[in-house]
């Protein structure tokens, strides 16, 4: 009869080490959302007729507005208007 070794397995991640992973990951990527609007400048400058790259702005500032409404938790409308109020 063979001895069986016991199987290891790796505790699961506590939701402190998760959240901490994702914020950090959070983290990279506004930074990386801050490097192609800078890059989405550059290609503005060079085109400034170029309605695509406009379009890709409402696509990202859409997005963001839900998503600031559900980390806020409140409607995008509101985050809308938070944003009128800066004009």
């Amino acid at each position: 009869m063979t001895k069986r070794t016991p199987k290891t397995t790796k505790p699961e991640p506590t939701a402190a080490e998760v959240y901490a992973t994702r914020r950090n990951d959070v983290a990279r990527l506004l930074d990386v959302l801050s490097m192609h609007l800078d890059i989405n400048d550059k290609e503005h400058a060079a085109a400034p007729g170029n309605w695509g790259l406009v379009g890709n702005l409402n696509k990202v500032r859409a997005d963001l507005v839900n998503l600031i409404g559900f980390m806020a938790n409140m409607d995008p409308e509101h985050v809308e208007e938070f944003l009128n109020d800066a004009e």
